[in-house]
């Protein structure tokens, strides 16, 4: 087959290309070309790199020719100007399906939030709900995946717990209430997503996905921290101190340690999704737990923060 990722170069699209390719797929991959990690994800035989964001719908058209599906990785957790939530989430979702349509393609594959739904006073929230209702009805075959917190080689979760841990004693958790998460294995992540994309399952389908693991997030901290070979002192601060931080921390940072959308998710904990989700088949449940071995492996070089994690001193912002 021959699929579209939108957000390729991202976390998650870089390792759906990874595993699609090793299985004889052709993957295009469809990014603005920003993110210069891991380059050698654009490369290879089964590989086409198109350096173009979700904003063009006669691109997005032109780079979907003759594929069989697209999966829409494509997101942000900040917005660096008003609207920015409302032009990648729900602009660019609809000039995806619009191009996906005139291309010909069959069937899309939207990676949604957890917690994703309406009117919640929170724009990355409501605009991934806005996101999957506009898959919903746009007449393709669709599978739309609402992952919880997703954790694997570069990532952002265990990349930042690990240079926080390298350089700071202190961690403050999130508000003072116990909440909970079950971290999901980005490799159980693509397994479904492969299902979706390649094996004609999971159709017309709204799906919450979480990991096998049901613990608190301040367990999930304390064995990052056992894993990295620190022992901070964790302790919780009230949301407005994080809300307050989150927002300095966007201003300052390229990928900032905490956004604001992401102190709001922590302090929601993962639940109950919002509306009407299938369960998964028994075949495709994740099963991957959050062990110090899985930890291991997605762990980045050691080491603390440094200067290039400033926005003001990158080249990429």
């Amino acid at each position: 087959m021959k699929i579209a990722i939108t957000g390729g170069t991202g976390f998650v699209g870089r390792h759906l290309a990874r595993a699609l390719t090793a299985e004889g797929h052709q993957v295009v991959l469809i990014a603005r070309g920003v993110d210069k990690r891991e380059l050698s994800v654009r490369s290879g035989n089964l590989i086409t790199f198109a350096a173009i964001g979700t904003s063009d719908e006669e691109k997005l058209r032109a780079a979907f020719k003759e594929c069989q599906a697209v999966a829409h990785c494509a997101g942000i957790n900040r917005e660096l100007q008003a609207g920015d939530y409302e032009r990648v989430h729900v602009q660019g979702t609809r000039n995806v399906v619009n191009a996906a349509k005139k291309a010909g393609v069959k069937k899309i594959v939207l990676v949604s939030f957890f917690g994703a739904r309406p009117d919640c006073r929170s724009g990355y929230h409501e605009s991934k709900f806005a996101a999957e209702e506009i898959v919903r009805g746009s007449g393709l075959d669709y599978t739309i995946l609402k992952s919880g917190m997703i954790y694997g080689q570069g990532d952002h979760m265990l990349d930042h717990l690990s240079h926080v841990f390298h350089s700071f004693p202190l961690f403050a958790m999130v508000g003072f209430q116990k909440r909970y998460a079950s971290p999901l294995a980005i490799e159980d992540l693509v397994r479904i997503m492969k299902a979706a994309l390649t094996e004609e399952r999971l159709s017309k389908e709204t799906l919450a996905i979480l990991g096998p693991d049901r613990i608190t997030l301040q367990e999930a901290v304390e064995r990052v921290a056992n894993v990295v070979g620190r022992k901070p002192i964790i302790f919780p601060m009230p949301l407005f101190f994080h809300y307050g931080l989150a927002t300095l921390l966007e201003a300052a940072m390229t990928i900032p340690l905490v956004s604001v959308a992401q102190v709001q998710i922590l302090s929601e904990g993962f639940e109950e999704p919002y509306g009407n989700c299938q369960p998964l088949p028994n075949d495709l449940v994740p099963t991957t737990m959050f062990t110090p071995e899985q930890i291991r492996k997605g762990l980045p070089e050691p080491g603390p923060f440094s200067l290039k994690d400033l926005r003001c001193l990158s080249r990429d912002t």
